[in-house]
């Protein structure tokens, strides 16, 4: 009869399962007219801003814009001479190529 005594508290009733058919989804408001123009316009003065930014540039300041891009394109022509294959082949070369000078030494705390 003791165990009856611990088990008092609990709930015997059957568990129920939740239901969501009462709730509702929300509909998603459709973009009106208005919204596409403001973001049209704003797109508009972006481009009116940006052009007007590149005439403002002093001579050097254009000249120095020429020389990124020219040294960017030269690195990505270098980067694509070689496939990868061919560049890890180099690499090993070059490490075959070094004294044993460059070699980490073994280290062992047995010896």
């Amino acid at each position: 009869m003791g165990e009856e005594d611990e088990y008092a508290c609990v709930n015997r009733a059957q568990l129920k399962i939740k239901d969501n058919s009462g709730i509702k989804k929300k509909k998603k408001k459709k973009s009106s007219n208005k919204e596409t123009e403001k973001i049209i316009e704003n797109e508009v003065k972006q481009q009116i801003k940006q052009q007007a930014n590149i005439e403002t540039k002093t001579k050097a300041e254009l000249a120095f814009q020429k020389m990124q891009e020219k040294m960017k394109k030269q690195r990505i022509q270098q980067k694509a001479e070689m496939t990868h294959k061919q560049r890890v082949e180099k690499f090993n070369q070059h490490l075959d190529s070094l004294t044993e000078h460059f070699d980490i030494p073994k280290v062992s705390w047995t010896k």
